[in-house]
């Protein structure tokens, strides 16, 4: 069964308006010596842990059947992001198929030691959130999960406390709390500002830039890693379809940036309350393009203001 979804629609879209060779130089690093850089990384807070600054989320592009054709690609995004330096992966029982995909992935390479797996809890009541997480350990092939977190916001005062429980016995290295929505971001700032969370996953990006009104700033107060999905914009990707057919522009150069996925992702992630992002993918070749998102220098404070200046010119 091949899935109806993809979160990369809307940049091969982009990429087919290029054509030919100039969709290749848009789809990988124009430049070796950016390539053969590091992946960066930034400590978590709470432990000063490392962590890459790049990662994978899974919703939608990893709910798949178990058929070989629809594994391949996913089991080579895997590849592609443990071998550029990268570790985090992001699912979510929500997310259909995806949460089990990962676990089989995962065990079949035989890189359970070298990935840094996030899950989520999203039910009522004590007895239910046990269930869904217990199911998480098991589709997951795990006996311990690095993050796991409440999913937005969905009965988060009572599934705190099993997180917790969980985190004191071992089970669980690090504990937080998500939502992907703007409009829910007070709530969620009052959450962390009221529990020692380890971690807040929240939307933003260019066109999303909700999160810098308060949010990412009590994150920084509480000592709280920042993990950021949708970072191509609220409506997945919706701001490849703004710039296409269009040249990045040169000051780009500025701050190592030769793609507009790695100007999109390095706005994001030179927000110096950000920890890492979760770019959701099922393609090797856009994997590598995060990955240099990651690499070289990020923009500073004035540049920041130049790409939001120039985005809101668009």
């Amino acid at each position: 069964m091949k899935s109806k979804y993809s979160t990369d629609l809307t940049r091969s879209d982009f990429l087919k308006t290029i054509g030919g060779a100039g969709a290749a130089a848009a789809l990988t690093s124009a430049s070796p010596a950016l390539a053969a850089k590091p992946v960066q990384k930034r400590p978590i807070p709470s432990t000063g842990e490392k962590l890459p600054i790049i990662g994978l989320g899974t919703s939608r592009v990893f709910d798949v059947d178990k058929s070989p054709e629809e594994r391949a690609p996913r089991k080579q995004v895997l590849r592609t992001l443990i071998g550029g330096g990268a570790s985090i992966i992001d699912t979510a029982p929500s997310y259909g198929e995806a949460e089990e995909v990962v676990g089989d992935l995962v065990h079949e390479l035989g890189i359970r030691n070298k990935v840094f797996i996030a899950t989520k809890v999203r039910q009522d009541g004590k007895e239910d959130g046990l269930a869904e997480i217990k199911n998480s350990f098991k589709v997951l092939r795990t006996d311990k999960i690095d993050l796991l977190q409440i999913h937005n916001l969905v009965d988060w005062k009572t599934q705190v406390k099993t997180l917790r429980d969980l985190k004191d016995k071992g089970k669980v290295r690090y504990i937080g709390i998500t939502h992907y929505l703007s409009h829910a971001y007070d709530e969620l700032a009052d959450a962390i500002a009221k529990e020692k969370f380890d971690f807040v996953q929240l939307g933003y990006s260019l066109s999303d830039v909700g999160a810098e009104t308060r949010i990412l700033k009590v994150a920084a107060d509480r000592g709280t890693a920042v993990m950021v999905n949708r970072t191509f914009g609220p409506r997945r990707g919706s701001q490849f379809r703004k710039v296409r057919g269009m040249k990045l522009p040169s000051w780009a150069k500025d701050f190592d940036c030769d793609s507009w996925g790695q100007f999109f992702l390095k706005y994001v992630l030179s927000h110096p309350s950000v920890t890492c992002v979760i770019p959701g993918t099922k393609k090797s070749k856009h994997m590598r393009d995060n990955l240099n998102a990651a690499r070289g220098r990020m923009p500073d404070a004035a540049q920041r203001k130049q790409m939001l200046k120039f985005w809101d010119s668009l």
